[in-house]
Formats: C-alpha cells, sequence, structure tokens
C-alpha cells in the first residue's frame, strides 16, 4: 500500500526539522518506524510546551 505524498512529504520534513536527518536516512526507514519517531518527538516537543507553560 502506498501513502499519500503529503503524509510523507510531512513527516520528512518534520523529522529533518528536529532531528537534522539526511533526507535518504529518513526516507529508507520503513513507514511504521517513520510514524513512531515523528511521533516520539511530537511528545519531546509536548513536553516541552508544556514546560514552559508552567
Amino acid at each position: 500500500m502506498a501513502y499519500p505524498l503529503h503524509q510523507v512529504r510531512g513527516e520528512v520534513a518534520f523529522l529533518a526539522y528536529h532531528l537534522h536527518w539526511a533526507l535518504d536516512a529518513i526516507l529508507e526507514l520503513p513507514h511504521r518506524e517513520r510514524g513512531a519517531w515523528v511521533g516520539e518527538v511530537s511528545k519531546i516537543n509536548q513536553r516541552v510546551i508544556d514546560a514552559s507553560k508552567s
């Protein structure tokens, strides 16, 4: 099953921005693993945002 191009681009941009990973390294990740990394970075971002509010 192919994933929508806009979803892949969003995941790639997110990981490249936050983790400074190379495009090839991100694209080599299986979709589920790439999504898991997006989720983990999102959780870290949320904790940082929450901490800055208190």
